[in-house]
């Protein structure tokens, strides 16, 4: 069997049974795609099961170098997205697609080979977060229709990153909301609870409060051709609205207020977690309303605010 086709297979049990999101599906096909181009160019032929088993550490090790090669004549290094340490998670990415490849082919196919797990994964510092201070958070939540000058565009987005704000959400988990999602909680300026469909399609709830329940009235209230089983979030041409949009909505956003370029619609998720633990939340509960898998990716908010932390340790430390 072609590797093309295995690479085929694998994606679909990533995406069935793993159930990888689609940023993750997509950069394991881009990666892997790459890699067969490799072999199919360094062994004159396109690659099958059979070569796949014969790979050795030097095989596998010369496509990391090859790669590595093509990053360091790209026009584009230096920019954000190619600069070292986005080299090293992207060399970390390749190898964790190479490997759940090959354990894949060994689980399903009988395939053994252990070059891949000879390969160590480079180490990469853990990027800490760039939320925005509380007064700067609240301000954009009222401001931001400022980018627009149509209503309908003002109610939406002052909806839109009230949400984000208020109750931490991803923007690709907000803009995937439909109104019938809010049929648990209902739709009135009281606040609720919103059920929220995460990665790995990992379900939460995650409280509303009033103001963000108030914001996404004054949306309604200005939405076209209102349905149920509608996107909550659309453009101007009544489809749901594209991510790009909303970056580009704070984008201007940035260059009319002076905000630091750290900040976007990710970074009011950030604010909501950092506030959160500067006013006394804790880790567990933080966990629970972001939907991360691992308390280590909640504990990068501990390292924000030194001053939490001081007061923390003399409210529980003995002999503070």
């Amino acid at each position: 069997m072609l590797a093309s086709e295995l690479l085929k297979k694998f994606l679909d049990w990533m995406k069935n049974s793993r159930r990888a999101s689609l940023h993750t599906l997509i950069a394991y096909q881009q990666d892997l795609s790459r890699f067969i181009a490799f072999l199919t160019y360094y062994k004159s032929q396109e690659p099958t099961l059979e070569t796949l088993s014969s790979l050795t550490y030097i095989d596998l090790r010369s496509w990391l170098s090859d790669e590595n090669e093509k990053s360091l004549n790209s026009p584009r290094r230096g920019q954000p997205r190619h600069t070292p340490d986005a080299a090293l998670r992207t060399r970390r990415r390749r190898l964790s697609a190479l490997k759940s490849f090959f354990r894949f082919l060994s689980r399903f196919y009988q395939m053994e080979n252990m070059a891949p797990s000879l390969l160590n994964t480079p180490k990469t510092k853990q990027p800490l977060p760039h939320p925005l201070s509380e007064e700067a958070a609240h301000q954009l939540t009222q401001n931001i229709a400022s980018v627009h000058d149509h209503i309908m565009e003002q109610t939406r987005d002052i909806a839109l990153f009230t949400l984000l704000y208020g109750c931490g959400l991803r923007l690709s988990e907000a803009l995937n909301l439909n109104w019938i999602d809010f049929r648990y909680s209902g739709l009135n300026d009281q606040g609720g609870v919103l059920k929220i469909k995460g990665k790995g399609e990992k379900e939460r709830l995650i409280p509303m409060l009033p103001v963000v329940m108030q914001a996404l009235l004054r949306w309604k209230s200005n939405y076209p051709q209102y349905d149920e089983k509608e996107p909550v979030f659309i453009g101007v041409k009544g489809k749901r609205l594209n991510p790009s949009v909303a970056q580009k909505t704070m984008r201007e956003y940035r260059r009319l207020f002076g905000l630091s370029e750290l900040s976007t619609p990710h970074a009011l998720r950030h604010s909501f977690a950092t506030h959160m633990m500067q006013n006394g939340g804790d880790l567990r509960t933080i966990q629970a309303l972001l939907g991360h898998a691992s308390l280590s990716t909640t504990q990068r908010y501990t390292l924000m605010d030194q001053t939490h932390l001081l007061s923390v340790w003399k409210k529980a430390h003995p002999r503070a």
